[in-house]
C-alpha cells in the first residue's frame, strides 16, 4: 500500500493529464487478458542487446565511457528484424536504454546519446521501421537503472529528478514511434538497485498504457516471497501461486536468463487480490548480452531446442538474445542458427 500512495502522489505532482483520464491497472483474473493471451500467442522474440557496452567488450559499463566511443559503421536495422523473420519468430524487443545510460535515440533530455555519438542514427526508429516493414512486433528494454543519471542510488534526494527524467524519456519513445507502429511489450530492468516504492511504477504504467493500452509491461526479478516482498531472487523454481508481485501494476513475469519452473505457477497476489501473469524467459544465444570480442562460444542447435521447448510450455514466452556488431549486423552465426531451430520447432 506505501508503494501504492508513493505512486499516486507521483503521478498527481507532474502528470495530471495522464491520471486524471482514468487510473489504469490489471483486473484480478485466473485467467489471461485478451492482451496477454495475444503475448502468450507470440511465443517467441529476439533481444536486440546493442549500444556503448557493444564497442568496449563490456556487459555494464558505468556511464564514464564517452558518447563518442558508440562508433558502429552502419546501422543494418532491416538485418535485424529479417533474421527474426526469417527465424519465426513474432516480435523484437530492442535495448533502447541500458544500465550506463546511453540512449539510442536523441532525447531531449540527456547528452548521453547517439546524437552527441560517432554514428547519429536513431536506432529506435529504425527497428520500428523494420517491424512495421516485416510485420514484426515491436518490444522496447529500457533499464531503470542509470549510473550516468544517478551513480548513487542511495541517494534518495535525487529520486524525483530522476522519476521525471524517467517518465519524460517514456513518453519521447513512446510518442517517436506510434506513428510507425505499435508497442508490443516494455521490458524494465534494474529496478533491484532501490526498493520497489522508490520507483514510480503505477505512473510507468498509467504512461504506457494511456498511449498503448495493449503493450504488455514487465519489470525484472517481478515476484517476491511472503516473508519479503523485497526479497531478490526469487528463482522461479522458488515462486509459488500467490507470492507478492513485487512491482505493481505490472503484466508479466521476468527473472533473466532463468527458465519457468517445470509446472510454473500463474496467479501472483497484491492487496489480497490474485493476478494472472505468463513467465517471459530471457536467453542468450552465445554467451554475452552485448557483441564482445571474445565471444565465440554458442549454444548447439539441440540446446536451443531444449530451451525453446521448456520455455514456451505452459502458456510461457522465449525471448533469444542476438547482439549486433560493431558494423551494425547479426553476426551470420546468429543468422544460420536461427534459420536451423525455425526447421526444428516447425514455426
Amino acid at each position: 500500500m506505501k508503494s501504492f500512495i508513493f505512486s499516486i502522489a507521483f503521478l498527481i505532482s507532474f502528470s495530471t493529464p495522464v491520471f486524471a483520464q482514468k487510473f489504469i491497472a490489471p483486473v484480478p483474473s485466473h485467467r489471461p487478458s485478451q492482451a496477454q493471451k495475444k503475448q502468450i500467442n507470440r511465443k517467441y522474440g529476439m533481444f536486440i542487446h546493442f549500444g556503448i557496452n557493444t564497442f568496449h567488450d563490456e556487459e555494464w559499463t558505468d556511464g564514464s565511457k564517452p558518447a563518442s566511443s558508440y562508433v558502429p559503421t552502419a546501422i543494418d536495422a532491416d538485418q535485424w528484424v529479417k533474421a527474426a523473420k526469417d527465424g519465426g519468430m513474432k516480435y523484437v524487443i530492442l535495448v533502447t536504454k541500458h544500465h550506463e545510460g546511453f540512449c539510442l535515440w536523441d532525447s531531449r533530455f540527456t547528452e548521453y546519446d547517439v546524437a552527441r555519438s560517432g554514428n547519429q542514427t536513431n536506432v529506435v526508429v529504425e527497428v520500428a521501421k523494420a517491424c512495421r516493414k516485416y510485420h514484426l512486433g515491436l518490444g522496447l528494454y529500457y533499464s531503470l537503472w542509470d549510473r550516468k543519471f544517478n551513480p548513487d542510488v542511495k541517494d534518495l534526494a535525487k529520486d524525483e529528478a530522476y522519476n521525471k527524467y524517467l517518465i519524460n524519456q517514456l513518453n519521447e519513445l513512446l510518442d517517436m514511434t506510434q506513428s510507425i507502429t505499435p508497442i508490443v511489450e516494455f521490458w524494465f530492468d534494474g529496478g533491484w538497485e532501490k526498493p520497489a516504492v522508490r520507483w514510480p511504477i503505477s505512473a510507468i504504467y498509467q504512461t504506457i498504457k494511456s498511449k498503448q493500452p495493449n503493450c504488455q509491461i514487465g519489470i525484472n526479478w517481478s515476484i517476491g516471497n511472503p516473508d519479503n516482498k523485497e526479497a531478490h531472487p526469487v528463482l522461479p523454481e522458488n515462486q509459488r501461486e500467490g507470492f507478492p508481485i513485487r512491482y505493481f501494476p505490472s503484466d508479466f513475469r521476468l527473472g533473466d536468463p532463468y527458465l519457468p519452473a517445470e509446472n510454473d505457477p500463474k496467479l501472483f497476489s497484491h492487496d489480497g487480490k490474485l493476478y494472472y501473469m505468463p513467465w517471459e524467459s530471457t536467453v542468450c544465444i552465445s554467451q554475452r548480452w552485448f557483441y564482445n570480442t571474445k565471444d565465440s562460444v554458442f549454444k548447439s542447435v539441440d540446446e536451443l531446442e531444449a530451451l525453446y521447448r521448456k520455455a514456451t510450455k505452459n502458456d510461457n514466452i522465449l525471448i533469444l538474445n542476438c547482439p549486433p556488431n560493431r558494423d551494425g549486423r547479426l553476426r551470420q552465426t546468429d543468422v544460420d542458427l536461427l534459420k536451423v531451430l525455425r526447421q526444428r520447432i516447425k514455426r
